[in-house]
């Protein structure tokens, strides 16, 4: 996952991504209807309660990746939100795990950092209210391996963009 391009704006970086292979757990829902608020975090506690890290094949970091993918349409719609890691290749899925594969994009990257899920969900909003032409093609979280809720709270998110002409 190497930049290309990389531009500097108020509240984002503009990166060029790489395709990235994920593998993780899924689950279907929805930012519209107001299930996303009670699905994602069951999601997260399934993610630890079932060692989903341990499982998944051919890491390329210990990074947690949170994806939301397979939109219906825009952010309002339904999706698919997976947590796990980026991989090196999908040969090999553990059964009850998805395997997902984002295109390579261009990507709006806000740094989160601040009182968790507060500062988080603060950005998600800014970001639904902003501007920014979206491409829903994938859309990522990305917890370094010393993230954690109490101690170290920082996260990049990453919207997928369209290119800048």
């Amino acid at each position: 996952m190497v930049a290309d391009v990389k531009e500097e704006s108020t509240n984002f970086t503009r990166v060029r991504k790489e395709s990235m292979m994920v593998i993780g757990i899924e689950a279907r829902t929805s930012n519209g209807s107001g299930a996303a608020a009670a699905d994602i975090p069951k999601l997260w506690e399934a993610f630890y309660a079932k060692g989903v890290l341990s499982k998944i094949p051919n890491k390329v970091s210990d990074e947690v990746i949170a994806l939301y993918c397979d939109y219906e349409g825009g952010y309002s719609q339904p999706y698919a939100f997976v947590i796990g890691c980026a991989v090196s290749s999908l040969d090999e899925v553990p059964e009850g795990l998805v395997a997902k594969t984002i295109p390579a994009s261009t990507f709006a990257v806000f740094h989160v950092s601040g009182e968790f899920p507060k500062s988080l969900v603060e950005t998600w909003g800014t970001i639904w209210q902003s501007s920014l032409q979206r491409t829903y093609v994938g859309d990522y979280e990305v917890y370094g391996k010393e993230f954690s809720t109490e101690a170290v709270k920082e996260v990049d998110v990453l919207v997928a963009i369209e290119e800048k002409r």
